[in-house]
């Protein structure tokens, strides 16, 4: 079953994507398939007059700090699973008596 949304978040998904933001962007930002905002675009379109529908400069920022923030947490994502990767492979390491790396070799 899926999430129902009020009546307001509807309209604010709609204005939003009357400003420029795409469909599929929207469905990503509120996790909504975009056929049902779609749908929500041809039911509300004619209801909402144009002075309240956002600038679209607004939108625009916000999805590129956005984009940018999912970056860093893609990339601190991957830092993170590479150091656990060493420290694993370190423990491994320690846990064998003769380890590959000779102690006296002279």
């Amino acid at each position: 079953m899926g999430k129902r949304l009020k009546e307001e978040a509807r309209l604010k998904v709609v204005k939003e994507a009357l400003a420029g933001v795409k469909v599929g962007v929207l469905s990503r930002m509120y996790d909504i398939h975009p056929e049902t905002i779609r749908g929500w675009i041809r039911d509300h379109r004619d209801s909402i007059p144009p002075e309240d529908i956002p600038v679209a400069d607004e939108h625009l920022q916000e999805l590129q700090r956005l984009q940018d923030v999912e970056q860093r947490y893609e990339k601190a994502m991957k830092v993170l699973g590479e150091k656990e990767l060493e420290l694993e492979i370190l423990r491994e390491l320690l846990k064998k008596k003769d380890p590959a790396y000779p102690k006296n070799s002279k």
